[in-house]
Parts: structure tokens; sequence; C-alpha cells
């Protein structure tokens, strides 16, 4: 069946953020309908378009597959033709794993996130992503609707990827353009514990200190301020829990603490 109204978009982006459609040509099964529309909405994309989908829509199979990204599924659209699932668009891109035999602009996934990214920036520009077949890809008659190609950087000995895979690879990278960076890394801690405050790491510092003097450590007392000094940035860059300094705590007073008898 032909797809619906094309000014009629279900909403791109979660943040409302101008996001590129995903445009499914033929694909096979409704597992990978469903791991692709889980792709998508991990990158903040929502906008899915379903070209002749080999066994019909809507799809049971691809709706478990999601494993929750029911918006994506429920939102889908479905086209007999790629001209037709890309007609609204301005800006389209074709996936490929093989050179073709046609002149193309060939660009990384991370190249089209940056173009997209910015061509969207302008009022009502829109873009989209063209994926091919599981077994074959794309037809050269699809990659024709193309501007560019995207080829992704991989072992040349062996470029297979799956749909679902693909996609991902395509939207992590628009997901960063749009962000604007790679999120900084964060320290994952339990749910028993949290990131030690200064008050506790002084106190450690000072308890380890003490001890120190107490053993002779320090037998030049112009140096101490010095070692101490070190011992602090070095603890500090370590990023210790509250249930860390409690453990390097005991340490200090089992090692400390004189056998008995």
């Amino acid at each position: 069946m032909a797809g619906t109204d094309s000014t009629k978009h279900p909403d791109a982006a979660l943040a409302g953020r101008p996001a590129p459609a995903i445009i499914l040509v033929e694909p096979q099964l409704g597992e990978n309908i469903g791991m692709a529309a889980r792709a998508m909405l991990n990158c903040e994309l929502t906008d899915l378009r379903l070209v002749n989908p080999r066994d019909g829509w809507p799809s049971d199979d691809a709706l478990s597959a999601s494993s929750g990204a029911i918006q994506v599924i429920e939102g889908a659209r479905v086209f007999e033709t790629t001209p037709d699932a890309v007609a609204d668009l301005n800006l389209v891109f074709a996936t490929t794993a093989r050179k073709r035999d046609m002149t193309s602009r060939v660009v990384t996934p991370r190249q089209a996130a940056a173009k997209i990214h910015e061509f969207m920036g302008g009022d009502g520009n829109r873009a989209g992503v063209l994926f091919g077949r599981e077994a074959k890809g794309l037809k050269n008659d699809d990659v024709t609707q193309a501007d560019a190609i995207i080829m992704a950087p991989v072992n040349p000995a062996f470029s297979s990827l799956n749909l679902a895979q693909a996609v991902y690879a395509i939207g992590y990278e628009w997901y960063l353009a749009a962000i604007g960076d790679e999120p900084s890394p964060q320290l994952a801690t339990s749910k028993e514990t949290r990131p030690a405050n200064k008050a506790e790491l002084n106190s450690m510092i000072q308890h380890l200190a003490d001890e120190l003097d107490e053993a002779g450590f320090f037998h030049v007392a112009e140096k101490r301020p010095v070692m101490v000094r070190n011992l602090r940035n070095m603890f500090q860059r370590a990023n210790l829990t509250e249930q860390e300094i409690r453990t390097l705590r005991g340490v200090i007073t089992s090692l400390t603490r004189k056998p008995e008898k």
C-alpha cells in the first residue's frame, strides 16, 4: 500500500531535534525491522519508513523484537516504492557495503551524519538514509535516488553488517553530531555506595600519614609535605568511592595493628 500524506510526519526526535528518516527497502524479516527500530530509538530516531516489506505490515515479530521501541513500530509508514518513500526528502544517503558501477559521491557514516545535522538546521529541510535488503542490499535503482553513498570503514575481508547494526552505525554518528560532542565518561558506581567526598578522602589520607609518621616513613622531615601531597594527588586521581575509602582505612588499621601474642 502507498504511504500516508507526506505532510503528516511523526515527531522526528524525542527532544524536538530535527532527525533523519530511516528507510528500509524491502526488509525481509519482521524481527530485523524490530531490531532496527530498537537501534533507532537508542539514537532518538523515530521516523521509520518501510518499502514493500516482504512479510507485510504490521508485524507482531517486529513489535516483539523492538524491545519496547513501540512508538517507532507504531509510527512506521509503508510505501510501495523507494521514490514514494523519499518523495518529501531534500537530502538522501544510501548505505552500501560494495562499490557500484556508477559515479557517486562516497562518504563515511561520520561525514554523512555531520552533513545531515548541518542540512537539517535549515527551515523545512528533511533528510533520510536508505538501507537495503538483508541478503543483497540496495538495488542500483534505489541508489540512484540518493545524493551520496555511505560506506562504513570496516574489515575489507568481511564487510557484512546486519540491518540493525547498519542502522545503529549511522544513527550513533548522527546522535553524536546532534548533541555536539561525545558524552564525557562517567564513573559508574553500585547502588550501595557513592563517590567519596573530600572530607572522607582527607580523613583517610591523614590516617595514612599519621601511621607513616609512627612507622618512621618520613625520615627526612623537610620532605614530608611534598610526600604527603604526592600521596594526596595519587588518591585524588583514583576517584575513590565511599566504600573504597572505608576499605582502605581498614587496610591501614590492619597493617598497623600490633599482633597479639
